[in-house]
């Protein structure tokens, strides 16, 4: 006999279709503008997650993670991969997928792939974050790495800090042709450059977003300027820098979660006690961001569970009541909560006569 699944059994999934569906249903613009504001919300009561570096799985290649955090009604984590050498025989670079559940049954309410929307989420902290430390009218951002974050990064600072010029410099020359032609398409003013020196000529933030595991040299000292705002993406695992120790000596240095990011960051370099601002206190108001024209902020960006808390809470809120997500059979629930065995059982096919 077939027995059916009760309401309980059942939770929202949204799938890579869904999530483009519903991305493209908002507007790629406003749906990271929309998705800023609930990480501002999270990171404004941040005080109230349980928090904890994430758990790392360093294997041969690349690492596998597990990012976990919860308030007092909500617990979400999110699993996801980092694989530099991927795409060379045709996989992504990262995966993802997240859980949204109740604190109080332990039940989830979500499941939901994350490859896309970890790129949204963390274009969407970048921009929002560049709102408290960018120079003031901001208007040129030279993109250093132009592989699958790169356009995500763009339209999210157009959306958020107005910034409408680009300036690309990839090692990969087809990268670089990859995000002009989607840029160019979506209104952008592009200048393709031959060197990251020339790509940070007149710019007022530097993007940097490489993905080789290993101190790298991204950006040298003389390259920066004062006045400038860096938003350093690509360091996000112990052994992975992009930036000359030089520059975080002589930049105000802005962090996620201290305890994460001196494992990771690009303060992996610098003795475990540098001073360095959460940026939860900046977004309360309690430390300033910037402060003059001339100061050079520096955005330690490793990407901290609490993003990805937000942007689980904002998928479930979007797709709720409409067609972007389908009932997925996941949880086992008996008649009797003490009797699976019995369940089980019961399902079971008769044999045939």
């Amino acid at each position: 006999m077939t027995l059916a699944p009760s309401a309980l059994a059942y939770v929202p999934f949204v799938s890579v279709e869904n999530m483009m569906g519903l991305v493209n249903h908002i507007g790629i613009e406003d749906f990271l503008k929309e998705l800023a504001v609930y990480i501002e919300e999270d990171f404004k009561r941040w005080p109230e997650f349980d928090k904890t570096p994430r758990v790392a799985s360093h294997v041969p290649g690349g690492v596998i993670e597990l990012m976990p955090t919860a308030d007092k009604s909500l617990y979400g984590f999110k699993y996801v991969n980092g694989h530099p050498k991927n795409t060379k025989t045709g996989h992504q670079t990262v995966t993802a997928f997240g859980v949204l559940s109740e604190v109080t049954t332990g039940y989830p309410v979500l499941l939901t792939e994350m490859t896309v929307l970890t790129a949204l989420r963390t274009a969407a902290t970048s921009a929002l974050v560049a709102t408290y430390l960018a120079p003031k009218n901001a208007s040129v951002m030279a993109m250093i790495g132009n592989g699958a974050q790169c356009e995500f990064q763009a339209m999210a600072f157009r959306a958020l800090c107005g910034i409408n010029t680009l300036r690309l410099y990839d090692i990969d020359s087809k990268a670089t042709e990859k995000a002009q032609r989607n840029l160019v398409a979506r209104g952008f003013e592009v200048v393709t450059c031959r060197s990251a020196q020339e790509a940070v000529e007149g710019a007022h933030v530097i993007t940097t977003c490489t993905a080789d595991k290993q101190y790298a040299t991204i950006l040298t000292d003389n390259m920066v300027g004062a006045g400038q705002h860096i938003n350093a993406i690509g360091g996000d695992c112990p052994g992975k820098t992009e930036l000359h120790r030089d520059i975080l000596l002589r930049s105000d240095i802005f962090v996620e979660y201290p305890e994460q990011t001196r494992i990771e960051g690009e303060i992996q370099a610098l003795d475990d006690d540098y001073p360095v601002t959460e940026l939860w206190q900046v977004m309360r108001g309690e430390i300033p961001g910037r402060r003059d024209a001339k100061q050079l902020t520096l955005f330690d960006s490793v990407g901290f569970a609490i993003e990805d808390f937000s942007a689980l809470r904002y998928v479930r809120d979007k797709v709720a009541g409409t067609a972007f997500s389908e009932r997925l059979d996941m949880l086992a629930d008996p008649d009797d909560p003490r009797d699976l065995f019995g369940m089980v059982t019961r399902a079971e096919v008769a044999p045939a006569n």
